[in-house]
């Protein structure tokens, strides 16, 4: 198996465990996407692994959400699958891969970790432990990632809405009463539940399972332009002079590195 930078895998058969472990905050930065680059390649060859499970070895952290120091780095490593920098069609790449893909969630997923687990096949979070959020209207920005196209989709008008310019945190019960995720699951029980399940699916055949997907997707994902628009709209606003002060404040909190600002920041950027 191919040697990640962030990445820890291990495979049981043809399941793949693929843990996030970027200290200290699991930051999105161009580390992980080379390393989903890589993954996407090896998943779209359709033969070693028909399920892939994503989790963490942070217990506070999914993924906090992108490195904001390292924006034009982790939108120039997508372009070597995509073609384009742009972390919104790198995450639509992984929807449409022939593996299945389970996020496994004990922690906080906010902004792009949210992106992530939605681009997800299905997404199964602690009951205690988990929190998600979009902090990105906090600062000025659109979700650039997928997020405006798979929560509409799944949440609704309304609640998508809320979601996203709200700026808050959502505790797992929620989240599964709004169809963010799938089940919210005691903390005790996650680990077992989805390595069961990643393993009843990965003993049926491999067609079948990719002709199911292939046909969700048909159905369930956004086209590739509006990713797109959406993945430029975040970048645009990144460079503006709103947005980059907002950033120095909360910088000056302690934003992007360990503490109670990234521990509640939900609370943190309502109050700016």
């Amino acid at each position: 198996m191919q040697k990640f930078e962030v990445l820890k895998t291990r495979s049981e058969g043809q399941v793949l465990f693929a843990e996030i472990d970027n200290p200290p905050l699991n930051l999105l930065g161009p580390g992980l996407v080379r390393d989903l680059v890589a993954l996407i390649q090896i998943l779209d060859k359709g033969e070693e692994f028909k399920v892939v499970v994503f989790s963490s070895a942070n217990p506070d952290f999914f993924i906090a959400h992108v490195d904001v120091d390292k924006i034009t780095e982790y939108r120039a490593a997508a372009t070597e699958l995509t073609g384009e920098p742009s972390l919104s069609l790198l995450y639509r790449r992984l929807s449409e891969t022939k593996a299945i893909t389970i996020a496994k969630i004990a922690g906080r997923a906010r902004g792009a970790g949210s992106e992530l687990i939605l681009a997800c096949d299905m997404r199964f979070a602690s009951r205690e432990r988990a929190v998600f959020g979009h902090i990105e209207a906090a600062f000025g920005q659109i979700p650039g990632g997928g997020s405006v196209q798979h929560l509409t989709r799944t949440l609704g008008r309304g609640r998508a809405f809320e979601v996203i310019t709200s700026s808050q945190d959502y505790n797992a019960d929620l989240a599964e009463r709004y169809g963010w995720i799938n089940r919210a699951i005691p903390d005790e029980e996650l680990d077992s539940f989805v390595s069961d399940l990643a393993h009843r699916i990965a003993r049926y055949p491999q067609q079948g399972l990719q002709d199911i997907k292939e046909r969700i997707n048909a159905i369930s994902l956004a086209p590739v332009s509006d990713y797109r628009t959406d993945a430029d709209l975040f970048f645009q606003a990144t460079q503006s002079s709103e947005t980059k002060e907002r950033f120095k404040i909360i910088a000056e909190k302690g934003f992007q590195f360990p503490g109670d600002t990234e521990l509640n920041l939900g609370d943190v950027i309502g109050k700016f």
